[in-house]
């Protein structure tokens, strides 16, 4: 136990070299960054080098656990009969734990690293949807407050389709249908509805997608929490400046080739199916389309189509991943067409770019070739965030794939789940 002195992190393990000299390059490397396999806790959350201290904060500093090799942990798995968590190395044995929820349909689980809590949104088919918190992925999981439409709002939550930690302090997000944002800013354990994008005037000619009208995705700035932007389905991408006190699309650049050529122009039907940020670079958003796979350099307002002639076997899809380490990089698994929701030519396939979209490149090795007529949807593939990238995905059919290797080799994780809703690494 050292007393340090530091208004960052950063500062303070510097100190700790100057007051413990046979410290110095075991903590931070020679360009003062934190060690690939250290990590860094401000109380009980883990940090990075830049987050701000008080005077009475303690500093851990541990060893990864992994001996050089990162750890798969857990890997959150939803589906419509349930929440399985798979846990173990990341290149041995694994181990899928009791089922939770068991025959409701869980549309989306994730882990905010910040407090290490679990949440879940669950469905019931006669009560409806309900958001539960946990500090395990096992058990103790309770109902929290809302989100629930406020009494003057004549509309009912429909559907929970994403919960996403923010910038702010005990900050989180989440994007319900009918096309709401709620904010918490107590760890989740009470909501607020965005009155900003809930009254935004465009609202009443916003059109449903297939799967209703959703706010599926939620893309906060690192460390801003006044910059935001979220993804509707059908009514386009927006973003906010202000902490989501006024809204503005960001559409410039998007076609929809599911209209006709004269309606195209100044339509606000725009069906987004995913988005994700550039963590390296938070300007650069990758984005699949209905019909289309799209890249944005300033933030969202204009968008480029990297998906038409560039390698892709079709541009159709549902979700897309940014590396967390290179802005240059993402990844895609393209099915067939609007029309036929599978896999193309029966073989299932990720594709890669490593230019920003400019070419792209199937990464295949170990996944069924054929007769694999699968389908991915939007929330069901991610990464891990580790060096080299862990990739990780489920199929409708029950099928869960995952890369230790940055996508070079896959193997399965499990067969004959219910239909795999999405995937979130914990």
């Amino acid at each position: 136990r050292v007393g340090v002195e530091g208004a960052t992190a950063r500062e303070a393990l510097r100190d700790l070299e100057r007051r413990v000299p046979s410290l110095k390059g075991w903590i931070l490397d020679e360009r003062g960054e934190l060690r690939e396999h250290v990590d860094l806790f401000v109380n009980r959350r883990r940090q990075e080098l830049d987050t701000t201290l008080e005077s009475t904060d303690e500093l851990f500093v541990l060893q990864a656990i992994s001996g050089g090799e990162a750890t798969l942990d857990e890997l959150l798995v939803s589906t419509r009969k349930g929440l399985f968590v798979v846990r173990g190395a990341r290149r041995g044995e694994l181990e899928i734990l009791p089922r939770q929820f068991a025959g409701l349909e869980v549309e989306y689980a994730c882990r905010d690293r910040r407090s290490g809590c679990y949440f879940a949104a669950v469905t019931h088919g006669q009560y409806g949807p309900h958001l539960y918190r946990s500090d395990s992925a096992t058990d103790g999981w309770q109902e929290v407050e809302g989100p629930r439409f406020p009494t003057d709002v004549d509309a009912a939550v429909e559907r929970i389709w994403v919960v996403e930690p923010g910038a702010g302090n005990d900050e989180l997000w989440c994007g319900v249908a009918p096309a709401a944002l709620f904010r918490s800013t107590d760890g989740g354990a009470t909501w607020e509805l965005n009155r900003g994008l809930w009254n935004e005037p465009s609202r009443s000619d916003w059109m449903p997608g297939m799967g209703g009208l959703c706010l599926h995705t939620v893309c906060p700035w690192p460390d801003d929490a006044e910059r935001l932007a979220v993804a509707i389905s059908a009514a386009g991408f927006w973003i906010s400046e202000d902490g989501g006190a006024s809204w503005r699309r960001g559409i410039d650049g998007l076609v929809a080739r599911y209209l006709p050529e004269e309606a195209r122009q100044g339509a606000v039907d725009l069906c987004v199916h995913k988005v994700e940020r550039a963590a390296v670079r938070p300007e650069t958003l990758y984005m699949q389309f209905h019909g289309g796979v799209y890249r944005s350099d300033d933030g969202g307002s204009r968008w480029i189509d990297i998906g038409s002639g560039s390698g892709l076997p079709a541009d159709f899809g549902f979700p897309i991943v940014a590396d967390p380490h290179d802005s240059d990089r993402a990844f895609v698994i393209p099915l067939n067409s609007d029309q036929d929701r599978v896999t193309p030519d029966g073989a299932l396939r990720v594709y890669e770019t490593r230019d920003g979209g400019r070419s792209w490149e199937p990464l295949g090795d170990g996944l069924p070739e054929r007769h694999a007529h699968a389908t991915i949807l939007r929330q069901a593939f991610c990464h891990d965030g580790a060096k080299p990238l862990g990739l990780y995905f489920g199929t409708r059919t029950g099928e869960l794939f995952a890369s230790t290797d940055d996508g070079l080799s896959w193997g399965q994780l499990a067969a004959h789940l219910p239909p795999i809703l999405a995937v979130r690494s914990a």
